[in-house]
């Protein structure tokens, strides 16, 4: 058997979570994925996978294993693509990750395009409120919010403007304590999302001063879901603290109110981050040429709407 096969599975049946799940991505049958796994497990003499008759979990082994054989399989392409002179038409699989809401709203249309124009790729699109490693987790590309920290990562820039905004329902807001400043919101519930802080929220120094205010709290509620948070905000748990897209249709409508606008922290930017020389694959290369000029645009319509948002007047 072809260990370089039997790897390809393993990392597929991994990402998958289970055995049938990988024997339908690679049209396979669910025996013959077992057999390539066993066939590598004799290989190594460890055991990759626990099985059962309903699951599938790593092993200690599987754990180590598996990052190495995403990483093995996207070289592997990339020497290919190199050795074609980057002339080959894009196929295979696009693996992309993205917040969940930006992802959902933004980048899934987008993607969905991609695949039309490209019958021969597939794609993963991994929608988390976490950053992944793009290594470690087979990465092509990730959309990012906010400032990237120095590294080797190819970064294009697809937007600018996007605000960090404290909202709350306006019936909860008129029953408390006026919101005139941060330290307004010691008399608050608070709905905490676990991405934006459990147990407290930073805001830009007063006019006058140079330290930065820090508000901690103990949540009323904390979720780990921007439409939990909304919808707990919106139901008068609290106020939370999402980006100005989450909530800007409930704004609109008037099912909640941006508060505290004058101390907002300056507006992230949007990037899509690539592994260096990532970006020569033919699959990467020829998405980035599509998504780019459409997420921009997406963006920007996003930072007008922001602007737009009634009752406000944040810094810019």
């Amino acid at each position: 058997m072809d260990r370089l096969d039997a790897m390809k599975v393993f990392a597929v049946a991994a990402e998958a979570g289970s055995l049938a799940a990988a024997a339908r991505t690679l049209k396979r049958s669910p025996a013959a994925v077992s057999r390539a796994i066993a066939f590598l497990e004799a290989h190594l003499g460890v055991a990759l996978l626990f099985r059962t008759t309903r699951a599938m979990r790593l092993t200690e082994a599987g754990e180590r294993y598996a990052p190495f054989c995403r990483q093995l399989l996207a070289d592997l392409e990339e020497a290919e693509s190199q050795a074609a002179g980057g002339a080959a038409d894009p196929r295979g699989v696009l693996t992309l990750s993205a917040p969940p809401i930006a992802g959902e709203e933004i980048l899934r249309p987008i993607v969905d395009a991609f695949l039309q124009a490209h019958p021969a790729v597939s794609a993963r699109l991994l929608l988390l409120d976490r950053q992944v490693s793009l290594v470690d987790e087979g990465v092509d590309l990730a959309l990012r919010v906010g400032e990237l920290a120095a590294s080797s990562l190819m970064a294009v820039r697809v937007g600018a403007s996007v605000r960090r905004v404290i909202v709350g329902a306006p019936p909860y807001l008129a029953a408390r304590r006026p919101l005139s400043q941060p330290a307004d919101l010691a008399g608050h519930d608070i709905v905490a999302m676990s991405h934006f802080g459990e147990d407290r929220w930073v805001f830009p120094p007063a006019s006058g001063s140079a330290q930065a205010r820090t508000v901690t709290f103990t949540p009323r509620v904390l979720v780990t879901s921007v439409r939990a948070a909304a919808a707990s905000a919106e139901a008068g748990l609290g106020v939370t603290r999402l980006y100005s897209y989450h909530v800007a249709e409930q704004v609109r409508r008037g099912a909640l109110a941006i508060v505290l606008a004058d101390a907002e922290p300056a507006p992230l930017p949007v990037h899509l981050v690539a592994r260096p020389g990532r970006a020569t694959a033919p699959k990467v290369r020829a998405f980035l040429d599509l998504a780019v000029p459409r997420l921009r645009a997406a963006f920007a319509g996003l930072a007008e709407e922001a602007r737009a948002l009634p009752g406000v007047d944040a810094p810019r």
